[in-house]
């Protein structure tokens, strides 16, 4: 008695040959149904007829496929990976085959190949990296590691922000937190502002490779170009290091996903919705956190230094950047025109170099040797437009457009003739 093994699929089709013999469906009902053409619906029954059910199976069921690599070949082709490709990954190891010895296999039967005989250790099979364990600093201020964390704080109260997160390497404490709209250099030095008028200044920032911290894409004989916030921790007595992956400044993050659970529900249980709301609270749970989770550092000296009496908070943890004079006292910065004050002074300064001062909360301030000019603004370029045209950015884009649609329903009606339709310009600047 011979045993035959029919897969689902083929049992299917015997059901649907049983039926079509039976007339109890159709043909192409039948095809519909195993998605099919009508065609091989006609083969299937034609090989039922002739040898019932076993002309349903597949005759290549046993059999080797057409395509399949004798295991002689194989057993050469792992031979010849053993004695002169062995740490040789599947993809290069197949390059090496077909030019020095003329064997084609494709890099994914190869890869399986040496797995199986554990010439290659699949990514997910492999163990993690280990980093190696950096202790803690001695002191407080000696190292401070900070971090930004893009967080919806509010839920779907508010919009996405972020929270500045400074962490003292030492005690594991939060030292200064601070909700801004997005990481950017004036909010980084806003906060620091804040931590360095608290603490002092301390010995090292330790942060990632964000732009505002490195400049990555400026590279000249292996110097890096230091950014604004680098200059101004430079000018500080403050060293700025950037870690070479998030491991590294495993405190500040283990910190920032603590307090994406703890403070996220501490807003939530005190309705708390803005940002401004967010930074009066902060002071209370950081002591609160810090009573929990702060450690004992192994030292009681205070790293934090003072201000020394030639520095100048405010002057440095700003935007500086240097601009000529014009022969008529002008200059540009951020599409503005700036007028010196015509003074004996400033007519002095014609092609002579200026430093111009962003500060954070918004205000601009020119000096030359450290001396304060007057200035006024003459115009924005963004204003120079035909006459007629209204320009305005993308982002204000729909506020201009519900202002002129308010402004057309308050005006009166005036009737117009067809001859002379009225015109509105509108340019948009993406």
């Amino acid at each position: 008695m011979e045993l035959y093994t029919m897969s689902s699929k083929e049992l299917l089709r015997l059901d649907y040959m049983q039926k079509l013999t039976e007339h109890r469906i159709t043909q192409s009902e039948a095809a519909e149904k195993l998605e099919i053409s009508i065609r091989q619906v006609q083969r299937l029954v034609k090989s039922y007829r002739e040898s019932n059910y076993q002309g349903l199976i597949s005759k290549k069921r046993g059999k080797a496929g057409n395509h399949t690599i004798s295991t002689e070949i194989k057993a050469k082709i792992l031979d010849i990976i053993i004695k002169h490709y062995s740490d040789f990954g599947p993809t290069l190891a197949r390059e090496k085959l077909i030019y020095n010895h003329d064997y084609t296999v494709s890099v994914e039967t190869l890869r399986k190949w040496m797995v199986e005989y554990n010439l290659w250790v699949p990514r997910n099979q492999r163990l993690k990296r280990a980093y190696q364990p950096r202790y803690r600093r001695n002191c407080v201020g000696e190292l401070v590691q900070i971090d930004g964390s893009l967080h919806p704080w509010f839920e779907d109260r508010a919009p996405k922000c972020s929270l500045l997160v400074y962490v003292d390497d030492a005690t594991s404490k939060l030292m200064h937190l601070h909700f801004v709209a997005s990481e950017s250099m004036q909010t980084y030095f806003l906060a620091t502002k804040y931590y360095i008028k608290k603490h002092g200044r301390p010995l090292a920032f330790y942060s990632d490779k964000l732009s505002v911290f490195r400049n990555n894409g400026y590279k000249e004989e292996n110097i890096i170009k230091s950014t604004q916030f680098g200059r101004a921790l430079q000018e500080l007595d403050i060293q700025l290091i950037c870690a070479n992956s998030c491991q590294a400044k495993g405190r500040v993050e283990r910190a920032n996903k603590t307090l994406q659970d703890r403070l996220l529900k501490e807003l939530r249980l005190r309705n708390i919705s803005t940002v401004q709301e967010a930074n009066l609270y902060l002071k209370e749970f950081m002591q609160e956190y810090n009573n929990k989770f702060g450690k004992v550092p192994i030292s009681n000296e205070d790293k934090h230094r003072p201000m020394s009496p030639h520095m100048n908070l405010n002057n440095i943890l700003c935007f500086k950047t240097s601009r000529t004079v014009s022969i008529n006292l002008t200059f540009q910065h951020n599409r503005q025109m700036f007028l010196l004050e015509d003074t004996m002074q400033t007519r002095s300064l014609r092609r002579k170099q200026v430093l111009l001062c962003e500060y954070p909360e918004g205000d601009i301030r020119v000096f030359y040797q450290s001396k304060e000019l007057n200035y006024r603004m003459v115009y924005d370029k963004v204003d120079q437009v035909p006459q007629g045209a209204i320009v305005t950015d993308n982002k204000y884009l729909t506020e201009i457009l519900e202002y002129a649609k308010r402004r057309k329903q308050e005006l009166p009606q005036i009737k117009r003739s067809r001859s002379a339709p009225a015109r509105t310009h509108l340019k948009y600047i993406a």
